[in-house]
């Protein structure tokens, strides 16, 4: 069905905008944190920078798979310059909050088609994220 499949493409090429957008802000954040945060955190967000590019590439894989055109853009919501930790953290919950219900949205679409490979694939993506997710809150915390 070739409408399911713009629907799955145009939602695939919002999460790879949005995984090119997370890489452009974690680099910044590692770039950017300062203080006695900066010995974690630094790490930590280039870890974040590596994961992001490995998403973006299995998304783009399956677009390519679907026959469709990646995007090369980012995401055109703004990323807050700041050098401090705890707005920087805030700023990774929204981001992997908004990847893991982007995600959350794709996988019933890879569903519908029946590509179980591509739904296998987009699923560690998910559970990666939702990871993030939690992680980020329990950071949070005070």
């Amino acid at each position: 069905d070739m409408m399911a499949n713009d629907d799955l493409i145009t939602a695939l090429n919002k999460a790879l905008a949005w995984e090119l957008r997370a890489i452009a802000m974690y680099a910044h954040y590692a770039a950017y944190i300062s203080g006695i945060h900066r010995l974690h955190l630094a790490e930590h967000f280039n870890t974040e920078v590596n994961e992001s590019v490995t998403h973006a590439a299995t998304v783009r894989a399956a677009i390519v798979k679907l026959d469709g055109e990646a995007t090369t853009e980012r995401d055109a919501t703004p990323i807050v310059h700041t050098s401090n930790f705890q707005e920087m953290l805030e700023e990774a919950y929204a981001t992997e909050s908004t990847a893991a219900a982007t995600y959350g949205m794709i996988l019933p679409l890879v569903e519908s088609i029946g590509d179980t490979e591509l739904f296998d694939a987009l699923e560690v993506v998910y559970f990666d994220e939702q990871r993030s997710v939690e992680e980020l809150r329990m950071m949070l915390k005070d």
